[in-house]
């Protein structure tokens, strides 16, 4: 039988033997770098919450300490809210919600907020918004230092009845002109802080 005469059923078992040498190297490839991936993946998602981690010591996995907190939950937002739970010694440090206040000016307002094991905020930062720039985008930390003052913050520092702006008989400042971003913003920290306090222990449950 000359090559011009080979059975197709030759052909189709040279592309099979083709197609599992391909499988067997993408295998192997994805085994030698899985470890890499994943520690890839680590470092960008502690890059991602670092700046809630202000001051937060931690030796566990963020990626594989996730909670989700399903609807109907009494955080902002009208989503499920992710959280992201700190650990050292496997004793829990802090706990990371990535909320949505529903009632920015200009839309919703995504933020990062940091709450460790005492119910002190380590840090809030703004991951999304759609406030008007040069006016409401002051929430954002590289354009303003504003959102540092909750830093530090707790339910009892200040006082509960004052966690809302100066203007409404509260501590916070306000940016002039943007009275609805600032008081979006203080109140989901009010409400995620509220939320901790009083789901604290089912929030560090194993999943």
């Amino acid at each position: 039988m000359t090559d011009g005469d080979q059975p197709i059923w030759s052909a189709g078992l040279i592309l099979a033997v083709i197609a599992a040498v391909c499988t067997t190297l993408v295998a192997l490839t994805f085994s030698a770098t899985k470890a890499r991936i994943a520690a890839n993946e680590q470092a960008w998602l502690e890059k991602s919450l670092e700046p809630a981690l202000s001051g937060v010591v931690y030796d566990n996995n963020l990626a594989e300490s996730v909670l989700i907190v399903p609807l109907p939950h009494e955080l902002p937002g009208n989503e499920p809210v992710i959280v992201y739970r700190a650990l050292h010694a496997n004793a829990p440090t802090a706990a990371l919600f990535v909320v949505s206040a529903p009632d920015g000016f200009s839309g919703p307002i995504n933020l990062l907020i940091g709450i460790d094991d005492k119910g002190i905020v380590t840090a809030t930062r703004v991951l999304r918004h759609s406030e008007t720039p040069g006016l409401g985008d002051f929430i954002d930390s590289t354009k303003s230092d504003w959102i540092e003052q909750f830093g530090r913050k707790s339910l009892t520092a200040p006082d509960l009845a004052l966690w809302s702006l100066v203007r409404d008989g509260g501590e916070f400042d306000q940016v002039t002109g943007a009275s609805i971003t600032s008081r979006a913003v203080v109140k989901a920290i009010k409400e995620t802080l509220l939320y901790f306090e009083a789901n604290r222990e089912t929030i560090f449950v194993e999943q």
